[in-house]
């Protein structure tokens, strides 16, 4: 672990020397998140990694928490884990202002690039865009892009992950041309003319995609490394992926046999992959694996796009875009036999659902496999970010979870009412605060890398429905924010919950890992205004410190 202090490893190194050996963490603004919301200033650790009673508390270390805040460690509870490390080996897109600031980071790239490689970036955004280009369909052409880059393919993936931007080049490797017919759901946005203008809509994305080369070994691994260092950085010991793949798996075991799994995964198994689906439902779950450390249980499907491409699937058709309505990705019968197969093998399911269309057939199919109530399985909604009002109620009747992520709304909401118009965005988008009054657990996330890796954001866009520019003053349909502990659990003990956990994390209390963070700042008194710009000085996974800030001062003393 790079960012372990020489202190720190002689604190750990001297802990398992005896068997009884505990470390007390004293002088601190501890909030627990039990169920009594109890703030204590003392924590005791034990060498297996646990938390214990200050009764039972034998420490021969102790570390002077100088009064700063701890909380239990982030559990992010949507993300793409691999999806984050590999973005971070290629153009960072969600930093381009406008069509031309993109342009210039790809050109860029192709001064540096092989003749022929591919350049390949992520997290473009037309709509938040501050100037608007040339644009068809709702989407930027690519005449500019093929000017910088004529013979380099360019692959560019919109920062929802629900479309692609790409050059002449790619598409000519990829054999599309005026008469390329899309299978299933997706589409090439052609201009008036029949040119497809660069934009892959959904599945036709596949068209250039399986071109792109896959990564290596090595490369992957280092994708992994700089995901999990920047997790640390930013408190996170818990991630649930949304869709691993079965090398994914495999890489994540590889990393818990070397003891390099500094995070917490639970892993949601990519279920349009029927091979790897056939596979895990004949093995079973993979739960508690390395101390904890690597759950498989979940399967990940797909109901339909994203409300930036208008792949979201609606019951009435979008605002800005007449007579549509967006599709859904996977046949509903497919997902429902999916969803009975999980439940006689004893998998969660998690279904990507944005649009009221797709929740409300995904409610439709838990309803039907549960007889209309909670069975406690624990099923999941992704996102859930639409509803239709009649909806609401029936997350809290059937006990299932909607998994969303609140920075989507500090995010989105500004372009998104051009999408849905004033009237649904009202009643029915980012209803947390309805949701939980249905009698639903919230979770949490950033949905990296569609959005930043950065808790704080998300959490203070639960409690103030603002930008990060701090817009509108007051907040965006402002009845649903949320309280600030309430929005804390959000981000652990109800993620925890959301992947059967909560006994294990979430809440620091004996028996339970420690996993916790110190910040520079207290998440339940500082201004609304500061909550984003909060820091982490120290991050603890399993009683072991696997991040560090400079300024951080602690030191170990003799207890």
């Amino acid at each position: 672990m790079g960012h372990k202090s020489f202190w720190w490893v002689l604190l750990i190194g001297a802990s398992m020397a005896s068997a009884s050996a505990d470390t007390l963490f004293t002088n601190g603004v501890i909030y627990t998140l039990d169920e009594q919301s109890s703030t204590v200033s003392r924590l005791c650790v034990s060498n297996s990694g646990r938390l214990k009673s200050l009764e039972a508390c034998e420490p021969i270390q102790k570390i002077d928490l100088s009064g700063q805040v701890v909380i239990p460690g982030f559990v992010e509870g949507h993300g793409h884990l691999m999806g984050y490390g590999e973005a971070q080996l290629n153009l960072n897109l969600a930093t381009a202002k406008n069509l031309g600031e993109l342009v210039a980071q790809v050109a860029e790239a192709v001064d540096k690039a092989e003749p022929g490689e591919w350049i390949l970036g992520r997290g473009w955004h037309q709509s938040k865009w501050n100037e608007t280009p040339k644009m068809v369909d709702g989407f930027q052409t690519n005449e500019t892009l093929n000017g910088i880059s004529p013979d380099n393919p360019v692959y560019l993936k919109h920062a929802s992950g629900h479309a692609a931007f790409v050059n002449d080049r790619a598409l000519a490797i990829a054999g599309i041309d005026g008469k390329t017919q899309v299978a299933g759901d997706g589409e090439i946005i052609r201009d008036p003319s029949g040119r497809a203008t660069g934009v892959l809509n959904e599945r036709a994305q596949n068209l250039v995609s399986r071109f792109v080369p896959a990564l290596s070994r090595s490369q992957r691994e280092r994708a992994l490394d700089l995901a999990l260092e920047g997790l640390a950085r930013v408190g996170i010991t818990s991630f649930q992926d949304a869709g691993a793949s079965q090398d994914d798996i495999r890489l994540y075991q590889a990393f818990l046999n070397e003891d390099r799994l500094t995070t917490r995964v639970y892993a949601m198994i990519t279920g349009g992959d029927s091979d790897m689906l056939a596979d895990w439902m004949q093995r079973g779950p993979l739960i508690g694996a390395g101390d904890d450390k690597l759950t498989v249980r979940s399967i990940k499907l797909v109901a339909d796009g994203a409300l930036g491409s208008r792949g979201a699937w609606l019951l009435e058709p979008y605002s800005d875009r007449a007579g549509h309505s967006g599709l859904p990705t996977m046949p509903v019968a497919e997902m429902s036999d999916i969803s009975h197969l999980a439940y006689r093998n004893g998998f969660q399911v998690a279904i990507h659902a944005i649009g009221d269309r797709a929740n409300r057939e995904v409610l439709d199919i838990f309803d039907a496999l549960f007889d209309g109530r909670d069975r406690g399985v624990r099923f999941r909604v992704e996102h859930a970010q639409h509803l239709h009002p009649e909806d609401i109620p029936r997350f809290g009747q059937l006990g299932v979870i909607p998994s969303m992520q609140g920075i989507h709304m500090s995010s989105d909401r500004p372009w998104a009412i051009d999408r849905l118009g004033a009237e649904r965005i009202a009643s029915g988008a980012y209803m947390w605060k309805s949701l939980i009054e249905s009698g639903a657990v919230l979770v949490n996330g950033t949905d990296v890398p569609v959005e930043p890796v950065n808790p704080f954001a998300s959490y203070y866009a639960l409690v103030t429905r603002m930008t990060l520019a701090g817009y509108p003053e007051g907040g965006f349909e402002p009845s649903e924010r949320l309280n600030r502990e309430t929005a804390l659990k959000t981000y652990t003990i109800n993620p925890a919950f959301g992947a059967f956990e909560e006994a294990l994390k979430g809440s620091l209390e004996p028996g339970k890992v420690a996993d916790f963070i110190v910040l520079d700042r207290d998440l339940m008194t500082v201004a609304p205004a500061d909550i984003a710009d909060t820091k982490v000085l120290m991050t603890v996974m399993n009683g072991a410190m696997i991040y560090k800030a400079d300024s951080a001062m602690f030191q170990p003393e003799a207890a």
